[in-house]
C-alpha cells in the first residue's frame, strides 16, 4: 500500500518520535542496582533490558533495514575499544558502514565505566557471540581517545 506523501509527511516525524521514546534510557532503581550489582553478567543484562531492548530486542536481533543485529557482529565481537567509542560518543568503527540504518545510535557516555563495560561483556558473550569481556580499564581507555 502506498501512502500519499501528506500523511508520510505526518506519519514519519510521528515514527521517529516513537523510536527515540522507547530507546529513551533509563536510570536504574535502587533494587535492580543493589541486586545486580554483585555480578557483572547480571548487571550488563538489567542494563541491556533497562536501554537496549527495544531496538535491538530480547534476542538481540535487531529490526531488519531499520537497527542493527547484535548476532554475529563484527562490530560487537571486535576490538572492545572501538565497540566502547561506538556506544559512548557514536566514534563509528569501520565494521559499520555509514549509512546502512536509517537510525543512529543512543549516546550511553553517561554510564559509569564499571556499568558499560557489564553491558558490552554482555552483548559480547550472549546472542551467539563469544567475545572476551571487557573491564573498567578498556572502558576508561576509549573515554581517552
Amino acid at each position: 500500500m502506498k501512502l500519499p506523501a501528506a500523511k508520510l509527511q505526518v506519519l514519519l516525524p510521528c515514527g521517529l518520535l516513537l523510536t527515540v521514546c522507547a530507546c529513551q534510557t533509563s536510570v536504574p532503581t535502587a533494587a535492580t542496582s543493589a541486586g545486580a550489582a554483585a555480578d557483572p553478567a547480571d548487571r550488563g543484562a538489567v542494563l541491556y533490558m533497562q536501554n537496549c531492548v527495544s531496538c535491538h530486542r530480547e534476542k538481540g536481533e535487531g529490526v531488519p533495514n531499520v537497527y542493527p543485529s547484535l548476532a554475529g557482529s563484527a562490530a560487537v565481537t571486535g576490538d572492545p575499544q572501538e565497540l566502547a567509542q561506538w556506544v559512548l560518543s557514536q566514534k563509528r568503527p569501520a565494521t559499520i558502514p555509514a549509512g546502512r540504518y536509517p537510525t543512529q545510535m543512543l549516546l550511553f557516555g553517561w554510564m559509569k565505566d564499571e556499568d558499560a563495560a557489564a553491558l558490552l561483556t554482555y552483548i559480547r558473550s550472549n546472542f551467539g557471540n563469544s567475545a572476551p569481556p571487557v573491564d573498567g580499564a578498556t572502558i576508561a581507555q576509549a573515554h581517552e581517545k
